[in-house]
């Protein structure tokens, strides 16, 4: 059957391709000149929708492009060989020299299918891969696989001579449910046989779920794995330990995601959905992206309780918490100090800690903290904050290199010794020579432009200021903005800290107007947040809108400065007056206009959630 499935006429043993997109363009071209295809583009366009998911290129050289669509003839596999290799975007980053492009038709019956997907398993056997890599002819490499797949066993999940209940339990899903799902299926088997481990393994493929977990084998699990990059069936877990994770990641650790579940490290999982809903787990981010997502998280707690004990400190009165005013309370203190003092204070470190800590694991926290801290002190804020995170972080993944090249006898000593004493060193030395003065010479700078503006266009110095206030929340621009307006009192000029407080107010008011109006553009995460919004852009605390900058800064930034500078502008040109060192609805009583005041700001506010809802992507849950 498979070599009805597999013909000569599909695979080239010298690909020519140098490039990613010239690689999928010639073996799609295979596939058509085999007469496989029925239609080119619209195969093409499904095997791009699969990459634009998530690189199919893996670990040893191997990658393996899928789909499964109508514009299939016949279902097929076509496979290359490159000599040179190709940069595919693999898991280990090393150039891809086998590529197994899999053509699979709606209609195809679900035993060709499970043929095509357990080639690729075979590719996780050294023998079988070198082997295929170094054929000489077309005849050779078939003859391999054929060879290959009459020795091939059927996997045992438990062993036959023990009836107990398997030890742990794993599900496997990927978007098309053809390649990645059984690889990783067969991956976490051959290695729970080898350890000794009774192990059960769902499939959820193109052809439904296969080998399905029953109620009695979950309940009795020690651990669950789900491996899945697309929906699976999640509230049957309720309750238990459970690890989830991307599919490549069982593929290419199966033996620590078994010793997890085998120890119960994972965390429980819980569910807030109906019984028998299905959960949308995401793809794991990778890179940057996954980076700075860690960081993020860990810091909204921080931004979100902070933020509102400030807000709730300032109904006592703007000044209470100052022990010199005399509309001083002790609780406003209290809450300030707790919010503002220390929940606040935290936010900027806590955020490089995981950054970095994403990036080198633990060895990471603590260099990349030092780096947020440095920058917090310095003026540096959320950017700064930032670039020590991924400093501390990159700097301890060199230092993992380098240090590994020591006797195995010093193994011990690196994580509590090596990693802290150079990587908090290094990152420190390098925030301090080469960060902080940067950001301090552009707070200064900024200052003395501000004041050359001041005595020109009044409404443009408006727009300034409160596109200032939204470009780094918190940041040194939008500090430079405040402490701008902050002197402008001091002279007895009240206008310009109007606009900056206007312009501060709008991004967290701004966003949570969007995550209200336009729900689908966010996820459900991001629409709770929202509501925390509110509070904070009503309260001056423009940091709130920093977890939705750092996720999407491409739409969000831009979005919330175009709608602070109209409100700053606007702000200017109605000649609103503020004479207290803060914003928000707690300084409406001594706002000169506070009609037009509230009206700048919802202006503002309102257009930048019009853009954000334009121009952001609606998200799938």
């Amino acid at each position: 059957m498979l070599k009805d499935i597999i013909t000569l006429d599909c695979i080239d043993i010298d690909l020519k391709a140098n490039t990613k997109s010239e690689v999928i363009d010639e073996m799609i071209d295979i596939l058509y000149d085999a007469g496989k295809l029925n239609d080119r583009e619209e195969y093409k366009k499904e095997i791009l929708k699969r990459e634009s998911q998530g690189s199919t290129g893996m670990e040893e050289g191997i990658a393996i492009p899928h789909a499964k669509t109508d514009a299939v003839k016949t279902s097929t596999v076509a496979i290359g060989i490159s000599k040179n290799g190709v940069d595919y975007q693999s898991l280990d980053g090393e150039p891809s020299r086998l590529f197994f492009m899999i053509a699979a038709a709606d209609t195809s019956a679900d035993s060709h299918i499970e043929i095509l997907s357990k080639l690729t398993t075979l590719l996780l056997e050294d023998e079988i891969r070198e082997g295929l890599l170094h054929a000489n002819s077309k005849e050779e490499l078939l003859n391999i696989l054929v060879n290959a797949m009459e020795k091939e066993e059927p996997a045992e999940t438990v062993e036959e001579s023990d009836n107990s209940l398997p030890q742990v339990l794993a599900v496997t899903a990927c978007p098309t449910g053809i390649a990645h799902t059984y690889m990783a299926a067969d991956s976490l088997t051959k290695k729970a046989k080898e350890m000794g481990i009774r192990i059960k393994v769902e499939t959820n493929g193109s052809g439904g779920v296969k080998n399905e977990l029953t109620d009695e084998e979950i309940k009795n699990a020690k651990g669950i794995i789900v491996a899945a990059d697309k929906s699976v069936f999640m509230d049957r877990f309720a309750g238990r330990h459970v690890d989830i994770v991307g599919v490549k990641e069982a593929i290419k650790n199966p033996e620590n995601l078994i010793n997890n579940a085998l120890s119960q490290k994972a965390p429980i999982y819980n569910t807030a959905g109906e019984k028998g809903k299905m959960k949308f787990e995401k793809k794991p981010k990778t890179g940057i992206y996954k980076h700075l997502m860690s960081g993020v998280s860990n810091m909204l707690p921080f931004v979100v309780g902070g933020g509102i004990l400030i807000a709730i400190s300032f109904m006592f009165g703007i000044n209470a918490s100052d022990p010199n005013d005399p509309s001083y309370n002790y609780i406003a203190k209290l809450l300030n100090d707790i919010g503002g003092g220390n929940a606040f204070f935290l936010m900027v470190p806590v955020m490089a800690a995981f950054i970095g800590m994403s990036i080198a694991d633990r060895p990471g926290f603590a260099p990349a903290m030092v780096g947020g801290l440095i920058s917090l002190n310095s003026g540096g804020g959320f950017l700064g904050g930032l670039i020590g995170g991924f400093l501390g972080g990159y700097i301890t993944l060199l230092l993992k290199k380098i240090f590994g090249k020591l006797p195995d006898s010093l193994e011990g000593i690196k994580p509590v010794l090596l990693y802290p004493l150079f990587g908090i060193l290094i990152t420190g030395s390098i925030m301090y020579l080469f960060i902080v003065e940067p950001i301090a010479w552009i707070n200064s700078s900024l200052s003395v432009f501000l004041k050359s503006l001041g005595t020109g266009n009044l409404i443009l110095l408006g727009i300034v200021l409160g596109g200032m206030m939204s470009t780094d929340m918190g940041g040194p621009i939008n500090k430079a903005a405040f402490t701008f307006g902050i002197a402008m009192i001091a002279s007895g000029d009240y206008a310009p800290h109007a606009a900056v407080m206007a312009g501060g107010m709008v991004p967290p008011l701004g966003i949570a107007l969007a995550t209200t109006i336009f729900r689908n553009k966010f996820t459900k995460d991001e629409r709770d947040a929202g509501k925390t919004c509110y509070i904070m852009g009503l309260s001056f605390i423009t940091e709130g809108a920093i977890p939705f900058a750092a996720s999407d800064p491409i739409r969000v930034i831009p979005s919330c400065i175009i709608g602070a500078m109209i409100s700053g502008g606007l702000s200017m040109a109605f000649n609103i007056e503020l004479r207290a060192p803060h914003g928000g609805l707690f300084v409406l009583p001594i706002v000169n206009h506070p009609a037009l005041y509230l009206l700048a700001v919802v202006i503002g506010s309102v257009i930048t959630a019009l853009i954000l809802g334009f121009i952001k992507k609606p998200v799938n849950e």
